[in-house]
């Protein structure tokens, strides 16, 4: 069974758009994270349900303006995310 992932409580994360980017504080840690997209596009998509790479990858195909999605880049973006404690994985 393929890894799924939800984003960490919405609770946990204060979230600041700022232009291009977006500001990412994360209580747990004390860390702010600055990203861009499409970081801000997954964690919304990840609060709502968890999902595996390819649902995620779908949803945001169907949603967003992608341009090049590509599975493998979006796992190791989730990984990422899920190292610094944005996203769980399980």
């Amino acid at each position: 069974m393929p890894a799924r992932y939800r984003a960490s409580a919405r609770e946990a994360l204060r979230i600041v758009p700022l232009d291009l980017l977006t500001l990412i504080y994360h209580r747990a840690s004390g860390q702010t994270h600055v990203v861009a997209s499409p970081v801000p596009e997954i964690l919304e998509t990840l609060a709502n349900e968890a999902m595996d790479v390819f649902a995620l990858l779908s949803k945001l195909t169907a949603d967003y303006d992608l341009g090049d999605a590509d599975a493998e880049a979006l796992a190791a973006r989730l990984d990422e995310l899920a190292a610094v404690g944005l996203v769980e994985r399980g």
